[in-house]
C-alpha cells in the first residue's frame, strides 16, 4: 500500500511538471498539485528512508517550497523549506558516514551545500515576503560564507540582493534597502569577471539614492562616496546627474560645483544632459553660477549643430528668471543670425516656438495682449523662412486674437484671412471669422460661420472616434461666441450659436443656460409673428430645442425622476416653454401636439404633486385630441391608424394619471373621465373594434352620465368610418330619457335630441324598421307633441321637421297601400302643423286637401286593405 501512495505521488508530480510546461495549469494549480504530491511522498518516508529517498524528498520539498514563495505564499513555503532543510542535513551525515574516496566524497558535499545555499536563499525571499529582515539578512549572510566554495553563485546572490534593495526602496524602507545594496555591491566585487561593471554602477547609484533618502545629513557623505564609485566603475549620465543632486544637497562651493562639472565636460556627454545640469543649478538658486556655466557650455558646443538648443534655453531661463528685456536681447540674436547664415535646426526652431508661445500665452491671460503680440511676432519671424508650417494658421490666429483685444480691427481681419488661407475648415478659424462678422456688422458672413461651426462639430459626431479631444474647448468657444453676438445686437446668430451650444455640449448646466437665454430672446419674438412658413421654421427650431434639454435631462440622470431642487426647478422652467409655445400653435395641431407631448415628458423628470399630474393630464388629453383631429383628416387608412393607435396610447397613459388624481382630491367639475370616455370610444369606432359592446356596457350603467355624452356618443356611432346605428339609437334614447327626468327640462337641448333620434330612425323618407319598430317610432312622435303641448320656446324649425318626417311616414305607407296607417300619420303630421308659426300657410292649404283626399279614399274604398288595422 505504502508503495502504491508513493508511486501515486510521483505520478502526480510527473504530471504537474508536463501540464505546467504545456500551458495547461497555472502557478496556483502547479503549487497545489505539488503541495499534495509532497506531502504523500513525505508520509511514506521512514526513519531509514534510503539515500535515493531522501534526496527525492529534498528536491520535491524545496522545489515546492519555491513555488510558494513565487506565487505569494510565504507561511506555507516555509514549511517545505524547513522539511528539506532538515533532509539536507540528514543526507549530510549519511554522506559523512560513509567510506568514500576523496574526490567523490567532496563532489557530494558540494552538491550538499548548493542545495543548502538554495534553500537559504529561498527562505531569504520568504522572509523578505513575510517583512522579516532580521531572518532574511541571517539567510543571506549564511549564503554569502558559502560563497568561497560555491563561486558560480556570486551573480545570483548578488541580484537576489539587489533585487530586495530595490523592493524595500519601493516600501521607503530605506535603511533596509542600503543594506541590501551594500551587500550586493559586496557581494559583486567577490570576483572580478562575475558581475558587469554597468550591475555595479547601477547597484551603487540606487545605494547613494537610498542613503540620502534615509538621512541626507547623516549620510551625505555616504552617498557621496557611494555615486563616486558608480561613476568609477561605469560612466552613466545618470550617475552624474545623481552626484549634482548630491553636491547640491550638501551646499557645495560653486568652486566645487565647476570642478565637478568640468570633469564631465571631459567625457563629452550630449548636450541634453548638461543643460539638465544647469537647469539643476537654477532650481537650486544658483543663477548667476548656473549661467555662468551655460555660457561655458555654450561656448563647449560652439561648433556644434545643435547649438541653438543651448541658446534657447539661456531664452527659455531668462524668461522663468523674469528677465524678459535680456530674454528680447537674446531672441533678436538669434533670428539675425538665423536670418544670415546661422541657421536653427528643426528641432531648435521648435524649442523656440514651444517657449514664445509659451511666455505669448502667458502674458494673454495676464492680459497683457501687446505683449503677447509681441511674442508671437517673434514667432512670426522664423515661419515666413516656411510658409508650409502647419501651425503657421494657427499663429495667425492667435494674432488676431491679441489685435481683437486692442481693438486692431483691420489687422485682425487680415490675419484672420490669411488663417483661412492656410486652413479653412479650422474650428478656431471659423471662431475668428464669425466674430470678425459681428464686428462688421455682417449678419449673412456671421450666420455663415455659425452654421459651418455646426456643420463641423456634427461631422465629427459621425467619426470613428466617439469623443472629440477637444470637445468642451469648442463648445466653450461656441458659447463666447453666442454672447459677443448677442452683445453686439447679432441676434439670430447668437441664437445659432446658442443652438449649437445646447446640442454639442455635455454639461447640462451649460445645456440649460444656453437654452433658457435662446428662449428668452426667441419666445416674444414668435408670439409676435403671423401664421406663416416663417413661424412654422421657427417653431420648428424651438421644438429642435426643447427636445435637445429633454434628451440632456435623459442622459444625465438616465431617465430618473430629478432630485436636486435646481434642476426640478429648470425642468419646470422648459415644461413651461413648452406649454405656452403649444398655446400659440393654435392653428397648427401637429405642432400643437408635440409641444405638449415635450411639456408632459418634461414634467415626468419633476416630483409629482398635483399641479404636475394635473399638467400630464392635460397634456395627455390635449394630445389625444389632437391626434384623434387629424386622424379624422387622414390622407391614408395607414396614415388613420398610425395616429389613432398613437391617441389610444396617450389616453389609456392619462386614465392612469386620472385615477392618481381622483384619490387626492375633489375633481367633480374636471371634464376629464368624459373627455377619456369619448376619445377611446371614437377610435374603437373608427377601427371596427369587435369588443366595442364591452367597452359600453359599463357607460350605460353609469347612473350620472350626462345626456350631452350620450348623444355625443351616438353622433360619433355614426361618423364614418364607423356606422354602428344600434349603438346611436340606444344612446339617443337614454339621452331622451334623461332629457324627461329633469325637473326643468332644457327646450333646445331636449329638441336636438329628438331630432336627431327621429333623423337616425327615419333618415329620409323611408322610417328604418328594422332598427326601430312603427309603434316604438310612433311613441316618439308622440312625446315629441306632448311635449310640445306642455312647453314652449320649442324651435319651429324643428317642429317642421317633425311634421315633415311623420307627414312623410304616412305618404310611404299609402305608397306601400297601408292607407290606416297612412291616415294615421299623416293625421300627426298635421298636429304638428298646428304648432307652426308664421310659415303653417306655406304647407296648411296643400296637406289640408291632401289628407281630405286620403280620408275619403278610406271612407268609401271597399278594398280589404283598408281594414288592415
Amino acid at each position: 500500500m505504502k508503495f502504491l501512495v508513493e508511486e501515486m505521488a510521483v505520478n502526480l508530480w510527473n504530471w504537474a511538471v508536463t501540464k505546467r510546461i504545456d500551458s495547461v495549469i497555472n502557478d496556483d494549480e502547479k503549487a497545489k498539485l505539488r503541495h499534495v504530491a509532497c506531502r504523500l511522498v513525505c508520509m511514506c518516508e521512514s526513519s531509514t528512508a534510503s539515500e535515493e529517498a531522501i534526496r527525492r524528498q529534498i528536491l520535491m520539498t524545496m522545489k515546492t517550497g519555491k513555488t510558494w514563495v513565487d506565487i505569494g505564499n510565504p507561511t506555507m513555503a516555509d514549511e517545505f523549506l524547513l522539511v528539506a532543510m532538515s533532509g539536507l542535513e540528514q543526507l549530510y551525515d549519511n554522506i559523512m558516514q560513509k567510506s568514500s574516496t576523496d574526490a567523490h566524497l567532496m563532489m557530494q558535499k558540494s552538491a550538499v551545500e548548493r542545495d543548502v545555499f538554495k534553500v537559504l536563499s529561498y527562505q531569504a525571499e520568504s522572509a523578505i515576503a513575510q517583512d522579516d529582515f532580521e531572518r532574511a539578512s541571517t539567510c543571506v549572510l549564511r549564503c554569502k560564507d558559502m560563497l568561497m566554495r560555491l563561486p558560480k553563485m556570486i551573480k545570483y546572490l548578488h541580484v537576489l540582493c539587489y533585487n530586495f534593495g530595490v523592493e524595500t526602496y519601493m516600501l521607503n524602507k530605506c535603511e533596509e534597502s542600503a543594506f541590501w545594496l551594500s551587500q550586493s555591491y559586496d557581494i559583486g566585487k567577490i570576483a572580478h569577471d562575475s558581475v558587469e561593471p554597468e550591475m555595479l554602477a547601477k547597484v551603487l547609484r540606487l545605494l547613494a539614492t537610498a542613503y540620502l533618502d534615509w538621512d541626507d545629513t547623516e549620510y551625505y557623505d555616504k552617498a557621496l562616496n557611494a555615486i563616486n564609485l558608480a561613476n568609477k566603475e561605469h560612466v552613466n549620465l545618470g550617475g552624474f546627474l545623481l552626484k549634482m543632486k548630491i553636491l547640491l544637497k550638501g551646499e557645495t562651493s560653486n568652486e566645487e560645483l565647476l570642478e565637478a562639472i568640468m570633469e564631465m565636460l571631459h567625457f563629452e556627454m550630449p548636450l541634453d544632459f548638461y543643460l539638465s545640469i544647469i537647469k539643476l543649478l537654477m532650481d537650486h538658486k544658483r543663477d548667476s553660477f548656473g549661467f555662468y556655466v551655460l555660457k561655458l557650455i555654450c561656448e563647449h558646443f560652439k561648433s556644434s549643430e545643435n547649438i541653438g538648443i543651448a541658446l534657447l534655453f539661456h531664452v527659455d531661463i531668462l524668461i522663468q528668471k523674469k528677465e524678459e528685456l535680456l530674454a528680447k536681447e537674446k531672441i533678436e540674436e538669434i533670428i539675425i543670425g538665423h536670418q544670415t547664415g546661422r541657421q536653427l535646426t528643426i528641432q531648435a526652431i521648435g524649442y523656440l516656438h514651444d517657449i514664445l508661445w509659451e511666455k505669448a500665452a502667458k502674458s494673454f491671460q495676464e492680459q497683457d495682449y501687446a505683449d503677447a503680440l509681441l511674442w508671437y511676432c517673434y514667432s512670426l519671424k522664423f515661419y515666413e523662412c516656411d510658409q508650409r508650417d502647419l501651425n503657421l494658421p494657427k499663429l495667425k490666429r492667435n494674432l488676431a486674437s491679441c489685435y481683437l483685444r486692442l481693438e486692431q480691427f483691420d489687422k485682425a481681419k487680415e490675419a484672420v484671412a490669411e488663417a483661412e488661407q492656410w486652413d479653412p475648415g479650422n474650428f478656431f478659424t471659423l471662431f475668428y471669422i464669425f466674430k470678425i462678422a459681428i464686428i462688421d456688422g455682417n449678419s449673412e458672413k456671421a450666420w455663415e460661420a455659425v452654421i459651418a461651426l455646426d456643420d463641423l462639430l456634427a461631422n465629427e459626431e459621425t467619426e470613428e472616434y466617439d469623443i472629440v479631444p477637444d470637445r468642451s474647448a469648442r463648445v466653450l468657444l461656441l458659447n463666447l461666441a453666442a454672447k459677443f453676438a448677442l452683445e453686439n445686437g447679432q441676434q439670430a446668430a447668437g441664437e445659432k450659436a446658442l443652438e449649437c451650444v445646447a446640442k454639442y455640449s455635455e454639461n447640462l448646466q451649460e445645456v440649460i443656460t444656453s437654452l433658457k437665454c435662446l428662449f428668452r430672446f426667441a419666445f416674444p419674438k414668435v408670439c409676435q409673428m403671423p401664421e406663416s412658413k416663417d413661424k412654422a421654421k421657427e417653431m420648428d427650431r424651438l421644438l429642435t430645442c426643447l427636445s435637445t434639454v429633454l434628451l440632456k435631462f435623459t442622459e444625465c440622470f438616465h431617465g430618473l425622476p430629478l432630485t436636486s431642487d435646481s434642476m426640478i426647478n429648470e425642468a419646470h422652467w422648459f415644461r413651461k416653454i413648452a406649454w405656452n409655445l403649444a398655446v400659440q400653435c393654435s392653428k397648427d395641431p401637429a405642432r400643437m401636439r408635440e409641444f405638449f407631448m415635450l411639456s408632459y415628458k418634461l414634467s415626468q423628470l419633476c416630483p409629482w404633486d398635483e399641479v404636475i399630474l394635473t399638467s400630464q393630464k392635460t397634456c395627455l388629453l390635449m394630445a389625444s385630441s389632437l391626434d384623434l383631429e387629424q386622424g379624422r383628416r387622414a390622407s391614408t387608412p395607414f396614415e388613420q391608424t398610425m395616429l389613432l393607435n398613437r391617441a389610444l396610447e396617450q389616453i389609456h397613459e392619462c386614465r392612469k394619471i386620472w385615477n392618481i388624481l381622483k384619490e387626492t382630491g375633489n375633481f367633480s367639475n374636471d371634464p376629464c373621465e368624459t373627455l377619456l370616455l369619448l376619445y377611446e370610444f371614437e377610435i374603437k369606432a373608427k377601427q371596427n373594434d369587435p369588443l366595442l359592446d364591452n367597452f359600453l356596457e359599463p357607460v350605460w350603467e353609469q347612473p350620472d352620465i350626462e345626456s350631452k355624452t350620450l348623444e355625443t356618443i351616438a353622433s360619433l356611432a355614426m361618423e364614418l368610418p364607423a356606422y354602428y346605428p344600434y349603438i346611436a339609437l340606444k344612446a339617443l334614447k337614454r339621452a331622451l330619457l334623461l332629457h324627461k327626468m329633469r325637473n326643468s327640462t332644457d327646450v333646445f337641448q331636449y329638441s336636438t335630441c329628438v331630432h336627431n333620434l327621429i333623423c337616425l330612425v327615419v333618415p329620409d323618407r323611408v322610417p328604418n324598421t328594422e332598427l326601430c319598430p312603427l309603434e316604438e317610432l310612433w311613441g316618439y312622435f308622440e312625446d315629441a307633441l306632448s311635449f310640445l303641448n306642455h312647453n314652449e320656446g320649442y324651435p319651429e324649425m324643428e317642429i317642421l321637421i317633425l311634421m315633415i318626417k311623420s307627414w312623410n311616414t304616412g305618404i310611404f305607407m299609402y305608397g306601400s297601400g297601408m292607407f290606416v296607417s297612412a291616415e294615421k300619420w299623416c293625421g300627426m303630421g298635421l298636429r304638428f302643423l298646428c304648432h307652426l308659426g308664421p310659415i303653417r300657410r306655406i304647407y296648411e292649404t296643400q296637406m289640408t286637401i291632401l289628407y281630405a283626399g286620403l280620408v275619403r279614399a278610406l271612407v268609401f274604398s271597399n278594398d280589404p286593405r283598408f281594414c288592415e288595422e
